[in-house]
């Protein structure tokens, strides 16, 4: 179990989840956080990597850092998301093995799955079908980021916890209406919407997706669960396999129904319209979250409460 004086690196810690995590751990009363921005550390740098942790002690870390986006940042950036995605990966697990760290927290995503897979989706149903071609890069990159980390606890006994988060929102996102997630992309077109006085807003894809999100508060809370989490207990759950944790809130919503609701937290009243000619991505992908349950830990915020919190950060 880790105490507030272990040596914890945040890596990508000026993110959207590294963000939640540090501020989290500082609410914890933890004094020994370690974080480095990117123009001091090119975590990518295997060698950097090493030669800046050479002298540094650390006891867990969080691998948060990656190259995230939404569907059209991924369309069109699948050389770089798969590239830079990797190499994070296999710099700092080559750092967690090295330094022996005693548990490490790999951030995943839910499109790993296959793209028609039975919903809820279970974390055995990894690797059993096709991907979603809009994201594939990014998925087969952070699946050979779960590979990885396979190897290491079975082969080097590294302790390494892999989650797998729905989609993630939360203040410190990117915002940005064209390559943004759906939530940040969806709250900055509406406010623009609203502050320009348009009266019919167009939006990407049909509009009938179903989604499930999570705040990335709740994230971090679920990573320090983790963290703590009983390595007997675990070893029981999993019969000495991988962990691999589904985390969700079980709670989902069509695009459109979300674009309805945000529309009525900002207060913009234009008739909104979606556009065909955008993907839509999967159709569905809500997590089966029953592992996670079991071990004792449940999602807090809900949506809409979540959602008014961070729209009204972006307000003022």
């Amino acid at each position: 179990m880790i105490n507030k004086y272990d040596h914890i690196f945040i890596a990508g810690h000026n993110g959207l989840v590294g963000s939640s995590v540090l501020r989290k751990f500082r609410q914890k009363g933890f004094t020994n956080l370690i974080t480095v921005n990117k123009d001091k550390l090119n975590l990518r740098d295997t060698t950097k990597v090493k030669k800046f942790f050479k002298n540094k002690k650390v006891d867990y870390m969080v691998i948060a850092a990656a190259r995230a986006g939404g569907i059209m940042a991924n369309l069109k950036n699948q050389k770089n998301f798969f590239i830079e995605n990797v190499e994070i990966q296999n710099s700092l697990l080559q750092l967690a093995l090295e330094k022996k760290i005693k548990r490490t927290i790999f951030l995943g995503t839910s499109c790993i799955y296959p793209k028609f897979s039975k919903t809820p989706i279970k974390e055995e149903y990894l690797l059993t079908g096709k991907l979603e071609k809009t994201n594939q890069c990014y998925a087969i990159a952070k699946i050979s980021g779960i590979k990885l980390c396979e190897t290491l606890y079975e082969d080097h006994n590294l302790n390494t916890i892999c989650l797998m988060p729905t989609n993630v929102y939360g203040y410190n996102d990117n915002f940005d209406k064209d390559n943004g997630h759906v939530i940040p992309a969806m709250i900055t077109k509406i406010l623009q919407a609203k502050q320009k006085k348009i009266e019919k807003l167009k939006l990407f894809g049909t509009g009938k997706p179903l989604r499930e999100f999570i705040h990335s508060d709740d994230l971090a809370d679920a990573i320090l669960f983790c963290l703590n989490l009983n390595k007997i207990k675990l070893k029981k759950m999993f019969k000495n396999k991988l962990p691999i944790l589904n985390i969700g809130t079980k709670d989902e919503l069509t695009i459109k129904s979300l674009s309805k609701l945000i529309s009525k937290l900002i207060g913009y009243s234009g008739i909104i319209q979606f556009d065909r000619n955008f993907p839509d991505g999967t159709f569905r992908k809500n997590l089966d979250t029953t592992k996670i349950n079991n071990l004792g830990w449940y999602p807090k915020i809900k949506l809409k409460e979540g959602l008014k919190k961070v729209i009204e950060t972006r307000i003022s």
